[in-house]
């Protein structure tokens, strides 16, 4: 194993090379369950872009630190989304630039999903090309129960992954699945043990770099021209959930979090 010093400037992501042509990433804030903040936001959204031109690495894992894959955003940035519009037009862009950097990513990304998986750290999993998960992962797509529309990844996957009624159950109600559910459903690739997790996404991931390079890319490519085809509708799911920043519901959803209870909204508010 080594390390990968190209990507030293990055603060909330560590990288290393557990076997030849095979960059991982890891999600390092484990104190927080490795909730991004402003910073670590924007880095996952761009680390894809320097990815897709490094010509020594031939397939990603993507992992998290600690007890947890991801938290998804911090409360900081939530806050800061509802209070101010150029930090709702910053995060919609780099929510934008997640999504597609990592559809047109040529390497071939692997995640390895333990404990919760939220947020934006759950959009890097299910858009990562073959995702694996432990049997006892908590996914979830919280974003109704915050008080904002599901935008991020799940309009333009979900459907796709496991169907358009399976879709709208979990996604309306944000019904948390466990890995061994995910994979049932087809939302995920694979379901192991947690302790073979990362195991086998390196053993998966040695086999893509093993593989033929080309023909593994450009499988790659034609396979997400069926995300390419539904980006319209998730540039409306996107900027719904930013609408949604700027209205009540976000209010009661964020301080209910807070406060660990169950939020209690308006009906007064529907449009």
């Amino acid at each position: 194993m080594s390390q990968n010093t190209r990507y030293s400037g990055y603060t909330n992501i560590t990288f290393d090379t557990p076997a030849p042509h095979v960059l991982r990433l890891t999600l390092n804030k484990p104190d927080t369950l490795n909730s991004l903040d402003a910073l670590g936001h924007r880095e996952l959204a761009e680390v894809w872009k320097e990815i897709d031109t490094d010509p020594d690495v031939s397939a990603v894992i993507l992992c998290g630190a600690g007890r947890g894959f991801s938290a998804g955003g911090d409360f900081d940035m939530i806050q800061e989304m509802m209070d101010h519009h150029d930090a709702r037009a910053r995060i919609w862009r780099e929510a934008r630039d997640l999504v597609y950097n990592i559809i047109d990513c040529s390497k071939p990304i692997v995640s390895a999903i333990h404990g919760p998986a939220v947020g934006a750290g759950l959009v890097a999993a299910l858009l990562s090309d073959i995702s694996i998960a432990a049997n006892n992962a908590k996914i979830v797509d919280g974003h109704t129960r915050l008080g904002v529309a599901a935008g991020d990844h799940a309009a333009i996957i979900w459907p796709l992954l496991c169907g358009m009624a399976k879709a709208k159950y979990y996604l309306m109600l944000c019904e948390p699945l466990t890995g061994q559910k995910a994979e049932e459903i087809g939302l995920i690739s694979l379901a192991v043990d947690e302790s073979e997790v990362q195991d086998k996404a390196l053993e998966v991931a040695k086999k893509l770099a093993a593989g033929a390079p080309s023909a593994i890319r450009w499988t790659k490519y034609a396979l997400n021209n069926w995300l390419r085809q539904a980006g319209p509708i998730f540039d409306t799911s996107l900027a719904l959930e930013m609408l949604g920043f700027a209205g009540p519901e976000v209010k009661e959803g964020l301080l209910s979090l807070q406060e660990r209870r169950k939020p209690v909204f308006s009906q007064s508010s529907v449009i």
